[in-house]
Order: structure tokens, then sequence, then C-alpha cells
């Protein structure tokens, strides 16, 4: 199929389409990972995005149910140099273009990448629009211009789980290729703003039993969980979209906080227990998204540097020093990556821990968690 793309600075391009027959508006983001095509796809934190990889070949492994970050796909499309359909990966169940006609979300390839990843790097994220259905520049860019951003929209609404749930499974087992049976002794909520698949396990294989909640449960249940001993502390997940723009679970984190409850936050959650302290984030040029972002362990731990995954847009600002410890920065651009907040049970970090696939330097993070609750 035909796609053409209008960014939101003018640019206008042709290119292929290998994945669902629509018409999209979200925000291009560009992601520099190798591997993990699939789960950058699931990762409910795409929510409202396209992303643009940098790896020239996309499709060569095809996809599998065991991969799945969530339920379904959450972004707007995928852009890649070339698609590979015919994939070769004895756990490739089929191709990534049958998977996103059946997810309907837009796959576009056959377009110089590493031109719109340089376009992004100069100019930062921006709106666009991409079309199997309409060609025509003006009527693109008509539909563009009346379309709210992203920045406007509480995707979280559409990401969280809907009933609450018990997480049954640990990490993934490289030997036997199938997910661990769970071990816990210690229980905790888990707000889930679109959290990653993975990120419950890891925190179950550390010992912690997983209360998925909804994003809209209210706050005074989980205080009273808590104060029942029902729960030992609460998780604040990763998700989509601005964290300004949440101002009721704002007002949910800072009666937690009144509580002296045990929090840990990733991601999203980093930055909601920032703008709950009274220190409101920011939005990065073009954000971090990637498997290869070094960090500094500023804890003593060893490696001093951290190998990270990352993906976000939104950053906590440097005055949170004022009211926590920074325990991890970003050495490509000194931004912060973790905090532990001063005389409280809680800590956060943006990058993503549980990394998969990716590195796994800082899985040690969710072990620090289960010491704090237990």
């Amino acid at each position: 199929m035909k796609v053409s793309i209008l960014l939101e600075n003018g640019m206008f391009f042709e290119a292929k389409g290998f994945g669902a027959n629509k018409t999209e508006v979200g925000e291009i983001v560009f992601n520099t990972s190798m591997t993990g095509y699939q789960e950058i796809i699931t990762d409910p934190s795409y929510a409202g995005q396209f992303v643009v990889f940098t790896m020239p070949e996309i499709g060569n492994v095809g996809v599998n149910a065991d991969d799945m970050e969530s339920k379904k796909a959450w972004l707007k499309g995928v852009i890649v140099r070339e698609y590979i359909d015919e994939f070769s990966n004895f756990r490739g169940e089929k191709s990534l273009g049958e998977f996103l006609k059946e997810q309907n979300i837009l796959g576009i390839c056959d377009i110089d990448t590493r031109y719109l990843t340089k376009v992004l790097r100069k100019e930062g994220a921006m709106m666009m629009i991409a079309s199997t259905e309409i060609h025509d520049k003006k009527e693109l860019e008509k539909i563009l211009k009346s379309s709210p951003r992203i920045e406007e929209i509480d995707y979280i609404k559409e990401v969280s789980t809907k009933e609450p749930f018990i997480h049954s499974y640990g990490a993934w087992d490289e030997i036997n290729f199938k997910y661990k049976e769970k071990n816990t002794d210690k229980k905790i909520a888990v707000y889930d703003f679109g959290v990653k698949r993975n990120i419950l396990n890891e925190l179950t294989e550390a010992g912690m039993e997983c209360l998925v909640l909804p994003a809209s449960t209210p706050v005074e249940d989980v205080i009273e969980m808590y104060k029942k001993g029902e729960i030992g502390g609460v998780f604040l997940s990763n998700g989509p979209g601005d964290p300004l723009i949440l101002k009721e679970v704002h007002k949910k984190i800072q009666k937690l906080l009144e509580e002296k409850i045990p929090m840990f936050g990733i991601c999203l959650g980093h930055q909601l227990l920032s703008i709950a302290h009274g220190y409101p984030t920011f939005k990065l040029r073009f954000g971090h998204h990637g498997g290869n972002h070094p960090v500094k362990n500023k804890l003593g731990r060893k490696p001093v540097v951290e190998i990270t995954a990352q993906n976000h847009n939104y950053n906590v600002p440097e005055k949170i020093e004022e009211i926590a410890e920074v325990t991890h920065k970003n050495l490509f651009d000194g931004t912060i990556e973790g905090v532990k907040y001063k005389n409280e049970p809680v800590f956060s970090v943006q990058h993503h821990p549980e990394a998969s696939p990716g590195p796994h330097d800082s899985k040690y993070i969710f072990k620090e968690f289960y010491k704090i609750v237990r």
C-alpha cells in the first residue's frame, strides 16, 4: 500500500505500508534499540506515538505470544527502513505485518529512517499524520491541525486494566523457555498506568506478589489495604503521555505519601512522584528511547555505569535535589535517572530496570524495593 506522511513541520513523504489500512495522527519519536521490536510495539507507554526504528531491518524474527509486554499493541504506527516479511526464528509464530494488521496498527516501510531520525534529533519530537487512504497534502494538513496533541490526551484511561488481578508468574527462564512459577512472601499493590508485563515479572521474581489495580482505584482502598497489613507497599508503573495532565493521580500519590507507605516508581511513576512532591516535570527535545543508554550509579554499587533501556519524553527537574538524593544520572545529557526521597520509604527510577529485551545491569533495583517492603 502507498502511505502518505505529513510531519508537523510541513515535511511530506511517501512510503509503503505493511500493516493496517487507515489514517492515524500521533507523536513521532525514534528508538535506537537493536533488538526487541515486539516488546517496544506492545509497550503501553508508546500509546499515541509513531515509533521510528533506527535499526534498518525490522521483522526478521517475527512475533510470538511470549514476548508480548501487554495484551495488545497501543502505539499509532511503526516506521522502518526495510520490513522483512519472511521471518527466521524458531520462536516466531507469525510475521510482524500479519500481527500489525490483526492489531489494526499502521506499518510503514521504504522510507529513509536515518533522515527522519536526524530531523527529530534537530527539531524534537512532533505530531504527524500517516494515511493509506488520503494522499492530498492539504487534506492531511487540515486533519493534523484539528487533532488534539498528545499532551492533551489522557491515554491512561485506555491502557490501564479495567479489573484488579493478581500477576501469576515470575521472570523468563532462558534455559527452559517459559516463565517461572511465582515464589513470593510479600504482597504489593500496583497502580497500573500502562504497566509492562516484564516489570510485573521482575517484581514477582524479587519476592513480591503483585495485585494490579486500575488507575481509577480509589486511593482510600489502597491505604486501607496497607493499614490492614494486606500489602506492604505500592508500585507506580510506567505509562504513556504527559504526567502533568494526570491531576487526579497527583492527588492520590500525595495521600499515599502522607501515610508514609513504601513506594517505588518506574518511568511515568518516577515522574508522578516528583510532581506529587511539588516538582513539575519538563519535556525533553526528543526524549530517550532505546536499549543502550549509559547511566551513572551514584549508590556506590558496581558497575558504576549501567547500560539501560529507556522510553520517556519527560524528565524530573534538577531542583528535586532539595528533597531527594539523586541516585542515578544519564551520561548522555546529565538528566536525572533516579532519586531516593529524604526521610521517606520512597524511591524511583526513570530508566527501565526490567529491560526486556536488553541489558540486565539494573535488575537489582527490584530487590531494593523488596527490602523496603519486607
